[in-house]
């Protein structure tokens, strides 16, 4: 059976999207794999530091066991997304220990965010974790310029951000980024924001968020590498499916989903019909608006 890069790497030559959909409440796992499963499609199930840190997936630890209750290799793989070398909060993060754990735990695939670093940190960062992870033939993402929601406090205005191109990845960096720190894929700021994860505004809906698919093609063509998008809620269609053909291959999808789990529990205070809020949803996103239902014998080839 393909590797989890393997499947990227075949999606990404195909102008397929791949899903990573966050867990950010355990219960969320099984809907998440049997959504997918159901549409014959492939995506990873993922969990980030601040699903553990700030919402309720308790830990890496625990997402992989509820992960392993379901596993269906055919259909998901596991990935650990967004171990910050420097958090949102400004805090150092033990992050080489993390991903040590994580990849002998099991995890599939693993990213390390160095992005608040400089330049030349976030390549030493990524290399020493490509180190541990490729010694196991794990993948690893890492991530490059600033894809802002996370911050504490309001985000700027969104049309101000996509119009000053504030945050986005520059091509030149991100060539010799992908040349020296082994990355197997590359996050990148074209427009995209993370949802919000302070108490203030986590609940509230994303802005409709554009891609800028020029800038996105420089990029693509600069690192030769599949290409993430981090902040895909809320991103509107068209230029989803527009930046799978020019290079985004994985796109992370959070506040969608946890947001249909969070009220319809509050609605109903009924774990079950939260986990079938949050299938519905997946079910809708990889029929309709990533339009990859059947698509899991391909990526497999």
């Amino acid at each position: 059976m393909s590797d989890t890069n393997a499947i990227i790497k075949k999606a990404n030559e195909l102008g397929y999207l791949i899903p990573a959909f966050n867990v950010a409440y355990l219960p969320m796992t099984e809907p998440i794999i049997q959504a997918v499963t159901d549409q014959d499609s492939f995506s990873l199930v993922e969990v980030s530091r601040v699903d553990w840190e700030k919402m309720e997936a308790k830990s890496y630890q625990a997402v992989y066991e509820e992960y392993m209750k379901y596993e269906n290799k055919a259909h998901v793989r596991l990935h650990l997304d967004h171990v910050p070398v420097i958090d949102e909060d400004g805090l150092e993060v033990d992050y080489l220990a993390i991903v040590k754990d994580a990849v002998a735990m099991g995890y599939q695939s693993v990213m390390v965010d160095a992005s608040r670093l400089s330049l030349e940190g976030n390549i030493k960062a990524t290399a020493e974790v490509a180190e541990i992870a490729h010694a196991k033939d794990v993948p690893v993402e890492a991530e490059l310029g600033a894809v802002l929601g996370h911050e504490a406090g309001p985000p700027p205005p969104y049309e101000e951000l996509f119009a000053s191109g504030k945050g986005f990845t520059k091509v030149d960096e991100a060539a010799r980024f992908v040349r020296e720190s082994g990355c197997d894929w590359l996050s990148v700021a074209i427009g995209n924001i993370h949802g919000s994860i302070s108490d203030a505004l986590k609940d509230q809906k994303k802005p409709d968020a554009r891609l800028n698919l020029e800038h996105l093609q420089k990029l693509a063509d600069a690192t030769g590498i599949p290409l993430v998008l981090h902040g895909g809620s809320g991103v509107q269609q068209q230029y989803t499916l527009d930046a799978a053909k020019i290079g985004i291959t994985k796109i992370n999808v959070g506040t969608e989903i946890r947001q249909a789990y969070e009220k319809t529990l509050k609605a109903t205070s009924d774990v079950v019909k939260a986990q079938q809020a949050v299938y519905d949803s997946v079910t809708y996103l990889v029929k309709d608006y990533y339009k990859i239902a059947g698509i899991q014998k391909q990526v497999m080839a």
